[in-house]
Order: structure tokens, then C-alpha cells, then sequence
């Protein structure tokens, strides 16, 4: 048994609650939209695509890889799926007809803004409540957790 007396068994007990509210958080911030992806036949992966996509238009395909930190044959048949449904559009850049250029279609931007929308809401409520500053430590300590990983990804 735990000597809860021990600074570092105190010190690991507050570490796991952060680790139980960030796992209870997430799981309330994608219960609404895996419903409604599952509702398509379609998963989480197709979620970041549509949303990562929404927020930068003309994305190359490239770029979103390197976005998403993912692999291209992990990216290919949800980047698939999700043109064959009509909900992103892939175009030739204009200076490199080899370079993709994806954007969504009028059908991808609500499909994203109701995936999105229910998690903006979420977090919309929680910063009323902590104030500006609140919102500002939660943005300094997910680019903290984040830096290790996603360096390039967090600024």
C-alpha cells in the first residue's frame, strides 16, 4: 500500500487526478461528434482531416501529413473516403501540378462546423467560467504537454 505521508506518493496521486480529468475531458469533448461520425460510417481520423483542412484551405497534401503527424498510407483511404462522399475537394496548385491542394467542399464545412461546433461550445462554456487568464494558463500547459511531440505544431 501507498504511504500517502511520502511527498512523492502525494505528488503521484494530484499527477494521476490531472491524468483522469484530462482523460474524463476528452471523452465528453468526442462522444458528440463520434456519434455523428459514426452515424457516416466514419471515425475520429475523419474528424482532425475535415477540421485540420477547415481551418487551412488549400492545404497540400503534405502539409497535412506533416500536420497531423501521420503516416501517407494512414492518411490515404480516410483522405479517400472523404472526397468520395464529396466533403473535401483536391485540386492542382496552380504554380505545381503535382502539389494536391485540398479544401472543403460546402457539404465538408457543415459537416465540420457540427463535428467542431458541440467541442467549441464545450470549451466556449468552460472559459466564461475561468476568465481569460484561466484560458491562457489551460493554452501555456497543452503546449507544454504537446512541445515534446508536436514542436513545430504548437505556436
Amino acid at each position: 500500500m501507498a504511504d500517502l505521508n511520502n511527498p512523492d506518493n502525494q505528488r503521484e496521486q494530484e499527477l494521476n487526478k490531472a491524468l483522469e480529468a484530462l482523460h474524463f475531458a476528452f471523452r465528453a469533448v468526442i462522444a458528440k461528434p463520434d456519434a455523428i461520425l459514426a452515424e457516416r460510417g466514419l471515425s475520429r481520423v475523419h474528424h482532425r482531416i475535415l477540421y485540420f483542412i477547415g481551418r487551412h484551405p488549400g492545404l497540400s497534401v503534405n502539409e497535412l501529413l506533416a500536420m497531423l503527424g501521420v503516416s501517407k498510407q494512414s492518411l490515404n483511404v480516410p483522405l479517400r473516403q472523404l472526397t468520395e462522399l464529396g466533403l473535401i475537394e483536391s485540386k492542382a496548385d496552380p504554380l505545381d501540378r503535382r502539389i494536391k491542394r485540398l479544401s472543403l467542399t460546402q457539404e465538408g464545412l457543415c459537416l465540420e462546423k457540427e463535428l467542431s461546433g458541440d467541442q467549441r461550445q464545450r470549451f466556449a462554456k468552460a472559459f466564461e467560467i475561468v476568465g481569460r487568464e484561466g484560458e491562457a494558463t489551460w493554452h501555456q500547459i497543452m503546449k507544454l504537454v504537446a512541445e515534446d511531440i508536436f514542436p513545430d505544431q504548437m505556436n
